[in-house]
């Protein structure tokens, strides 16, 4: 097979948020970089993925040069509502941090960066397969991958960036004897939906019953993501339309009569819940970024965004790189990211583990969660943790 030669300072595995975000950042610096994917373009831009931006995500798209729609077409939330013991409880993100969030899908997010990379002449290979990294732990690594006709390209460059996920390539290229995992699984899933159906709440519904958790959440004026705590092993199949709705209005009810709007479901999946961290972030010139280096429970909307942290500060680092030829600016990227990383799993182990019931709990266990809750909800230095961490810390390294 005939193998062609090409050159870059940046090869980027991935494009996902971390991936096309990165790209964009180094092209503002006059770093050149090329992006390539295994996916097709119109398979990312149609998968329906949670949306929660924090405010520090907006400004990074909104302050960059990408054209998003973010300002114009997503929903800013000004709070969230926990719900327990049939009464709902505000959290006001404006009121306690002057803060926001916005409801703005995922794939809208990478609609926004790809147009925007390919209006820049940004080169971007979608639909590549056998990714193959060498060479990482020398000043001139490379990436071979071969295109959706066939041909095989050998990307020469200075730095690689694994922007690529949980499964893909770039993790399983750190030697065993440098990777430090840090991995934990929770003993219950997420039993999600889409519906075509009008918003129950304005806002986002975080709900703790003693059928388990659940969250109300949209996607569109039209489509609504609604999720119920199951067993990581359920099938989707059992499920019957009657019986999610019962499901979900049963753990929804209260006194104050409050009920979801209902319609047709179009989606139903399990998915599970894990907290990981891959430490160090970088091995030789390899470095990691978003769900390749650590991945969230999603009751804290920290995935997305904890991707937009890292190639902000993996930006600044290469920055730092190319303009001086010191390892130091590599070296401190990786902790940099990781005490951001820290700080959202904690943040994230704490909402999933107040909210959601444990398959071994007893009655000690759950009367302890509402006495969290109402502590929680009664008190305004309570309250403003949340607010501050779920509307994110400021995007500084």
């Amino acid at each position: 097979m005939h193998i062609s030669d090409s050159r870059t300072q940046v090869a980027i595995i991935g494009a996902g948020p971390a991936g096309l975000t990165l790209s964009h950042l180094l092209a503002a610096q006059g770093i050149d970089s090329v992006v390539v994917e295994t996916r097709e373009r119109d398979e990312i831009e149609g998968t329906i993925r949670a949306g929660i931006l924090e405010q520090g995500t907006v400004d990074l798209l909104t302050s960059s040069g990408i054209d998003t729609r973010v300002l114009a077409e997503g929903t800013r939330h000004e709070g969230v509502e926990l719900r327990f013991d049939g009464r709902g409880h505000r959290i006001d993100f404006t009121d306690l941090v002057g803060r926001s969030v916005w409801l703005y899908p995922q794939h809208e997010v990478l609609k926004d960066l790809i147009a925007t990379r390919l209006s820049d002449n940004g080169r971007l290979h979608f639909g590549v397969s056998d990714v193959a990294l060498d060479k990482v732990d020398t000043a001139e690594p490379e990436i071979a991958f071969t295109d959706r006709d066939g041909n095989r390209t050998r990307l020469r460059c200075d730095i690689v960036a694994g922007c690529d996920g949980s499964s893909g390539v770039s993790r399983n290229a750190f030697p065993e004897d440098v990777a430090q995992d840090h991995f934990r699984s929770y003993p219950f899933g997420w039993f999600g939906i889409l519906t075509e159906a009008p918003p129950s709440a304005p806002e986002l519904i975080y709900t703790h019953s003693e059928r388990g958790f659940a969250l109300i959440s949209s996607r569109t004026p039209t489509v609504q993501r609604m999720y119920f705590q199951c067993d990581p092993q359920e099938a989707p199949a059992d499920w019957s339309d009657a019986r999610i709705w019962d499901e979900l209005q049963t753990r929804v009810a209260g006194e104050d009569g409050f009920s979801l709007k209902e319609g047709r479901i179009f989606q139903r999946g399990v998915i599970p819940m894990r907290s990981y961290v891959r430490a160090p972030m970088r091995h030789g010139r390899l470095l990691l970024a978003g769900d390749a280096a650590h991945t969230v429970p999603p009751t804290g909307a920290k995935g997305l965004n904890l991707a937009m942290a890292d190639v902000r500060v993996l930006a600044q680092a290469l920055e730092g790189f190319f303009a001086t030829r010191e390892d130091r600016h590599l070296d401190a990227y990786g902790p940099t990211a990781l005490r951001r990383v820290w700080r959202a799993q904690h943040f994230s182990y704490w909402m999933t583990s107040m909210l959601h019931t444990d398959p071994g709990a007893g009655a000690f266990d759950l009367q302890r969660q509402r006495g969290e809750l109402d502590s929680l909800t009664s008190s305004r230095a309570g309250s403003t943790y949340l607010a501050e961490a779920y509307t994110g810390w400021p995007l500084s390294p």
